[in-house]
This record gives structure tokens, sequence and C-alpha cells, in this order.
């Protein structure tokens, strides 16, 4: 394992059809919900990619399962993307979609405590030892390249044990988003009489939400909604590109999952029909927490021009991260398919320790059951 993964420790993935220098344009930018003018705002723009964590493979961090490896290069390409998505919901979620990064400023103490999450430590989260383990249960071994909907199945899972963040992370499946499932996933049981909702808050935004959970958890769980799909057979059908490209639109998306065979990439936008990606494939050496409890955040933003790929070169494999609403790509439907079994929302194993110290022995993963892979949508 480790000759395999020596030849990967410095790998920065280059390819020819990535689109370094962007082009003199009028037309609009597009980046998780936020346009940007090319022509007049590029600095703004790149500002706001910055942004934007970014997870990379890393060496050097204690060895996953206490015997596995210590780098991730060349299998955790997947993983880091996942990692990046759900970082860009924890923003969202405490301190907002406007909420901008600057190198070698202060920044909020909710800043820290999200990236701490993803620390490449087995105490952390969401860090690559908890979803290299939780993968045993999806099938996955530890080392072995994840495809989208496994990352969304364990990121899922993982954040049962999320008390912080309390999100409600639904996956739908054979492309269909079912509302009453998701209602009973972001349902909680009130606090008291006094607090009592059978649904969520008319101003459920990410500003309230960097006010803490009492405002709002007691009635309604925020939702991250991941959306598996296949939009061909061995390449995209030309006839989603443009609902595809919507999505990024939306104030709600976080992006999506996908790239080429066995190379994962965080998408954040588009440019015409070329999309705008963050790469996981330079390799870092890990990075801890420092004597002050805080994490030098230097090397988890990417200050370079992003990079671009025309849309048609993805690989039709990818999952669609949104905080509330869908697209045509998929189906919507109010009540749970009858022929379905029924749904049981997704709780935590009765175990006694820690979310982290649960994933820590693989023979208690059984408890969680493995789920379908993609279907393939016709046209």
């Amino acid at each position: 394992m480790e000759s395999v993964l020596s030849k990967y420790e410095d790998q920065i993935t280059i390819f020819t059809d990535y689109l370094e220098e962007y082009p003199d344009t009028d037309e609009l930018v597009w980046i998780l919900g936020k346009q940007h003018l090319l022509k007049t705002e590029k600095s703004k723009l790149l500002s706001d990619i910055s942004a934007r964590l970014w997870f990379t493979y890393r060496r050097k961090f204690s060895p996953i399962g206490g015997t596995g490896p210590s780098s991730d290069a060349g299998w955790g390409c997947m993983l880091r993307c996942g990692q990046m998505m759900l970082a860009q919901a924890l923003i969202c979620r405490h301190l907002g979609r406007d909420w901008s990064w600057e190198k070698q400023k202060e920044q909020p103490k909710e800043y820290q405590r999200i990236l701490q999450c993803f620390l490449d430590r087995k105490d952390c989260c969401y860090s690559i030892h908890q979803m290299a383990q939780m993968g045993v249960g999806e099938g996955k071994s530890i080392g072995e390249w994840f495809g989208p909907n496994t990352v969304a199945q364990v990121l899922k899972k993982l954040a049962l044990f999320d008390e912080w963040n309390s999100l409600a992370v639904y996956v739908s499946m054979d492309n269909t988003v079912v509302i009453e499932d998701i209602k009973k996933m972001c349902r909680v049981l009130p606090l008291s009489a006094d607090t009592a909702g059978d649904r969520p808050p008319d101003s459920l935004t990410a500003s309230n939400q960097s006010k803490g959970t009492s405002a709002y958890c007691s009635a309604w769980k925020p939702l991250l909604l991941i959306v598996p799909l296949r939009l061909g057979i061995n390449q995209i059908n030309p006839v989603y590109v443009d609902a595809f490209k919507e999505c990024f639109k939306m104030p709600q998306s976080l992006g999506a999952l996908g790239g080429k065979p066995n190379n994962a990439y965080y998408f954040i936008g588009f440019l015409g029909d070329e999309l705008i990606f963050l790469d996981p494939h330079t390799t870092q050496t890990f990075v801890d927490t420092e004597e002050n409890g805080t994490v030098n955040d230097q090397t988890f933003h990417c200050l370079q021009s992003p990079q671009r790929m025309n849309i048609l070169n993805l690989d039709p494999s990818v999952a669609l991260e949104i905080l509330k609403e869908n697209l045509r790509m998929f189906e919507l439907v109010q009540k749970h398919p009858s022929h379905w079994p029924p749904f049981v929302p997704p709780a935590k194993p009765e175990v006694t320790t820690t979310g982290a110290e649960f994933i820590d022995s693989t023979e208690q993963l059984e408890e969680f059951d493995l789920e379908e892979d993609f279907e393939i949508l016709s046209v």
C-alpha cells in the first residue's frame, strides 16, 4: 500500500481540457448562487472562490484504523470533495453565504470550529479517518476509491453523531425526492408546548442560524439535500446541460461532486459551458491544531485561479447538493411511494461512545444498511 501511495505524494493532476485563463467576455460567472461579471469583477470572483474551504490529499497523518494508510493520495479525492461540499454547508449554516475569508485575518470562532471538524484525526467528526472507516459499511475497503453516492451515504451517517450542527442529511433514491420523508427527518419534538411546529420557521436563513440552535432547532433541523444522479451512460446527455447549470444559480446550492473516472472534483459554478471546480489532487502535509487551539488555515484555501472543464467532459455520475429545492433532472413527490419500503428516519445507533470512537471499530458498522447505487435517468 505504501509503495502505491508514494508515487502520488506530490501529485498535481493536469488535463489538457482544463482552461486556465479566463476569456475576455461579458458573460456572467455563477458561483454557488452568486453571480459575477467576469470583465469587471474578476478580483471579486477570485475572492469568492478562495473563501471556500479547500481540502486536498494529505500525508503524514496518523494511520487510519491504527495500521492503515497515513496518506490518502491516489484514493481519497472524492472524500475530500465531500468534505468541501459539507464544509460549505456548515459555512452557510453558521456564517452565511456572504461571509468572506482573507489571508492572515482573524476569523470568527465558528469558522475555526468548522475547520476542526475536518482535520485528519480520528476524533474529528468528518475526518478522512471517519469517512474511510464509515465507508466499510458501504462495501468500500479503506484505501479504495469512493463514488459520489457512497460519499453521500457516508456523510449522512456521520452527521448523526454531529450534535453541534444538527443537520438532517437526505440522500434521494431512484432519482426521487420525497417531501413527506424530508419532513420526518427534519421535524424534531418541541422542547415545550410553546415551541411546537409542524413546519420550519418562516425565516430560517443562514444568517439567523449563526445565532445558535436554540432559535429554531426545537422545531426543525436544517436540511442538506443530496441528489445522486446519472445524467447519461458513458457521458453526460446534452439534454441535461441547461438544467445542471441552473443548479449553480440557486441561492441554496452547494455545488456538485463528480469529475472523471477515479478523479473527483468539487464543482462550484460555471462560465458558459465550462464548469468551475476545486481540485483536491495536490498532496499537502497534515496540519493539526496549534497550542492556542486554533488551526493555521493557509493551506485550506485555494489562492490560485480555479480550473475549468467543458461540461460534456464530466462523468455522468454526479451528486448534487442543495439546501432547499430541486430541478427537473429528478422527480419531486409529496407522498412516500406506496411500492417503496416504509421510510424510517436514520438514527444514531445506541452505543456508549462518541461518534469518533464509534467509527473506530468497523465491526459496529453492521448496524447500517447498504444503499442502492445510481439509477440511470431516461430521456
